[in-house]
């Protein structure tokens, strides 16, 4: 079991609250949210979570019959439940354990009068031993009466057992307290300011300044060669984000779209207009699996052709670009599909994460996929079958080092996506969400307010170190979401961005040292400038705020 925030007791939550004077309660003595979760099967199962929450007298039954005019069918393990309230989070947890197969993916399901959720969570159960299962849901309309069923996701003929099961319900108010509490314990850290004379004298009364001039968590966009030259385009992005990747100008096809002819001019002049910005930036990709998105002259190749292909691109991006990116997505999208490995053998993705690894040993590595937390009805990649992919290239020996979740939504499901997160965690690696947007099948104010929901659920999250948005602007617009006009007016999901971005930082800051000459404040992890004045005395300095359970200290001598 790893570290779980919802350890911490809740007065230590609530005097944080009072502390900072958060705005949306004066006192919380509701539920804290439980981080655990387990990726191991286990001989024995862990006691349930929250206690049960309000399955906790509850037992497992069979239930026969029809719902929402289909036919007449028996769910079995089921939960019966009574009045789900609308717009209430609901967090479903269960060991489960199988009997009739090795292993087999057991969803979760939820099904009332109106509504059905066709995934509410899964895992890759196994006989013999306990797996854990971890999601959720919303309710979008109330419900009388719902049932919640366990199935095998292929219709196998198995046993179904399940002990420690917990439904936990929180109010929307309750989940932002505990988003908050997550923001202003790990996104943001207390700072003591003492001020003094040069003989050691403590300084009270004296007026202090101070800026966030830089952010320590990455937040960041994909940008396209569509910002060359258009300074509106640069002025815009490099106001609001300290991080970007390239939307498709460092894919095979852009850079070699015929054999031999190598062209990286588009890409080292987005890779100028990054570093005259001071901006991070995500390598992506080098492969992709899709054979719709590799080179036409790549697939007529086959046998050592492609391999002596694949050899010269991995050598000539990586050591073209070697300490450049601070990411590789390696093999884009590998567990949909598998061009290579058809074609060059089970071990071609290992080969690609050995060179990449040895070519650029700073590079983190990342297995970037989608559908792995925008939906769990996804049978190519549910949490267990990416965390399982993991392990076996880490048994390969390949240096596995970040979780790539592309995260293109339509309707987040927030308590699924953090079940999700928290299964992931147990890795131990950084979490970045590289692709960020919401389906443009939705209108732009929905969007709007989902893209909020996701944004929230990623920042909030302890084992999430950076947010990347897929919104790179065209002028015939974007992928399936954009931030603004072609004119860089912002449409809706562009305020809420800059909304979320005035939110997180730290404004400026201004006060006076009290009679122990020192000045506290709460501020969001990153760079700082302070400005100290003291009668006709004044003093600039610097100090950088990073990640930490104890106040920082600073002194400045006047």
């Amino acid at each position: 079991m790893r570290d779980s925030p919802s350890l911490i007791f809740s007065f230590s939550l609530l005097a944080f609250f009072l502390v900072i004077g958060c705005p949306l309660v004066a006192s919380y003595d509701g539920p804290l949210y439980d981080y655990t979760a387990y990726t191991e099967c286990k001989g024995h199962p862990e006691r349930a979570l929250y206690n049960g929450g309000i399955l906790k007298d509850d037992e497992p039954v069979s239930v026969k019959g029809s719902i929402g005019g289909s036919a007449s069918i028996v769910f079995w393990p089921a939960f019966i439940l009574h009045n789900l309230t609308q717009g209430t989070y609901y967090c479903f947890s269960s060991w489960v354990k199988i009997q009739g197969a090795e292993s087999a993916l057991i969803k979760a399901s939820l099904k009332s009068q109106d509504v059905s959720y066709d995934c509410i969570g899964t895992v890759i159960a196994k006989h013999g031993c306990w797996s854990f299962l971890k999601g959720g849901f919303v309710v979008t309309s109330p419900s009388s009466f719902s049932i919640l069923t366990l199935q095998n996701s292929d219709d196998k003929q198995i046993d179904i057992e399940i002990t420690s099961p917990s439904l936990q319900p929180f109010t929307e108010q309750q989940w932002r307290i505990n988003q908050q509490h997550i923001i202003n314990t790990r996104r943001k850290r207390a700072v003591t300011i003492h001020v003094s004379d040069e003989h050691g004298d403590k300084l009270q009364g004296a007026a202090i300044n101070i800026e966030q001039v830089s952010k320590d968590f990455p937040f960041g966009s994909a940008i396209a060669k569509t910002i060359l030259g258009n300074l509106p385009y640069q002025n815009w992005f490099a106001k609001r984000f300290n991080a970007a990747v390239f939307e498709n100008e460092l894919k095979w096809y852009a850079t070699e779209p015929d054999q031999g002819q190598v062209n990286y001019t588009i890409a080292d002049n987005m890779l100028e207009f990054v570093r005259a910005n001071q901006i991070i930036a995500r390598g992506h990709n080098i492969f992709w699996e899709d054979p719709k998105y590799t080179p036409q002259w790549v697939r007529d190749l086959a046998g050592p052709e492609l391999q002596s292909a694949v050899n010269s691109r991995i050598q000539s991006l990586m050591n073209k670009y070697k300490e450049e990116f601070i990411h590789w997505d390696v093999s884009n999208e590998m567990l949909h599909f598998d061009f290579y490995e058809q074609r060059l053998g089970p071990n071609a993705t290992l080969h690609f994460y050995e060179i990449a690894h040895m070519s650029d040993p700073l590079a983190t590595l990342f297995l970037n996929e989608f559908n792995v937390v925008e939906t769990c009805s996804d049978v190519n990649s549910t949490v267990d079958t990416y965390i399982s992919r993991m392990r076996e290239l880490e048994r390969g020996g390949v240096s596995m080092d970040g979780i790539g979740l592309e995260s293109h939504f339509t309707i987040p499901n927030p308590p699924l996506m953090r079940a999700i997160l928290d299964k992931l965690a147990t890795l131990g690696l950084p979490i970045w969400l590289t692709e960020v947007d919401i389906s443009n099948t939705l209108g732009q104010e929905a969007q709007a307010i989902y893209l909020e929901e996701v944004l929230r659920e990623g920042f909030s999250h302890p084992s999430v170190n950076g947010i990347m948005l897929w919104t790179a602007l065209h002028p015939n617009g974007c992928y399936q979401m954009c931030l603004t006009d072609n004119n860089f007016q912002n449409l809706p999901a562009g305020d809420t961005v800059d909304k979320l971005l005035k939110e997180w930082q730290t404004g400026e800051v201004q006060g006076q040292t009290d009679e122990h000459g020192s000045y506290s404040f709460y501020g969001f992890l990153g760079e700082y400038k302070v400005n100290v004045k003291y009668n006709n005395r004044s003093v600039n300095s610097t100090f950088s705020l990073s990640g930490g359970d104890e106040t920082k200290h600073y002194n400045i001598q006047l």
